[in-house]
């Protein structure tokens, strides 16, 4: 059993805790969801949720309500969903589950409420998160942003760009619920490949090891395609700019190219192929659009 527990924070002292764990996570003011700011949410029908180890929070996960489409006519009690703006884990227990636990604590609240669909944003070069939102707790990917946070100098902006994949959690859905309880197979790469999805721009490693972008982007030959990504993005950053750079406008262009094809990121497989980590998205074509029409609708 973990040693912590998972419930709402409405104090004043308990949401100082969460304003703390921020700026010790991002270090930069600029980015900081004050303490005061957090009461107002907290108590006008927000969602603060910490997990706490005894008196020491070790994790949160900040919610409020949002629109599902915001340019739709439809009454505001049938377009809602949940925002999932930040979560932070206490840097000694990451890897430990405490994100994991803290987003199922989250879909509770949501299904508590009646609302179907959780979305957040993340960088979609960042492998760790695409296998917790993607793999793990069965998000998709249908919408492609491009410097989210903007380009200027701030911990949510990497190398000039904030490049951003929307993340779709539809939380009563059967595929969610498989995911989560462990009841929907998880495929291996080999099998994908064997099922006729290919790999849309392999990688090669360089003199360092570090994974280089194809020059050539694949076409896809089904419609099912994956695209690669690095492993560690966050080493690229810190031992080659250049790389890192190419990257960015790698991903974003393989990405945003697909998406507006009609694809959607529906899985993520992390492990080893030919002899070295790899990760790739899967991207599903047609198997979203029902979804995709009604989050665009205006009637």
């Amino acid at each position: 059993m973990s040693d912590y527990v998972i419930r709402s924070l409405k104090t004043l002292e308990e949401l100082q805790a969460v304003e703390t764990l921020q700026r010790l996570v991002w270090d930069d003011p600029k980015t900081v969801i004050y303490s005061h700011m957090l009461i107002s949410l907290a108590r006008n029908g927000g969602s603060i949720l910490g997990a706490l180890r005894g008196d020491q929070l070790i994790g949160f996960i900040i919610s409020y309500l949002g629109l599902e489409a915001p340019e739709s006519e439809r009454p505001a009690m049938a377009n809602l969903k949940l925002v999932s703006q930040r979560m932070a884990v206490q840097p000694e227990y990451r890897g430990t589950g405490v994100g994991y636990e803290l987003k199922l604590a989250q879909r509770n609240f949501a299904i508590g409420l009646g609302i179907r669909l959780i979305t957040w944003t993340f960088d979609p070069l960042l492998s760790r998160n695409a296998h917790l939102n993607i793999r793990k707790l069965g998000a998709i990917g249908q919408v492609y942003y491009r410097d989210y946070y903007g380009s200027g100098d701030s911990a949510l902006v990497k190398l000039h760009s904030s490049d951003r994949l929307l993340a779709e959690w539809w939380v009563t859905s059967n595929r969610v619920e498989q995911r989560i309880n462990g009841r929907r197979s998880s495929l291996t790469l080999q099998q994908y490949l064997e099922g006729n999805a290919n790999i849309l721009n392999p990688t090669s490693a360089n003199a360092q090891g570090l994974p280089v972008p194809a020059e050539r982007i694949e076409p896809p030959q089904s419609t099912l395609a994956l695209v690669e990504i690095p492993t560690d993005y966050d080493a690229i950053l810190s031992r080659d700019l250049d790389l890192a750079q190419a990257w960015r406008a790698h991903s974003r262009e393989v990405l945003e190219r697909l998406l507006n094809d009609g694809y959607a990121v529906t899985d993520f497989i992390h492990g080893v192929y030919e002899g070295r980590e790899r990760s790739f998205y899967v991207l599903s074509y047609g198997e979203y659009s029902e979804i995709r029409i009604s989050r665009f609708s205006t009637n």
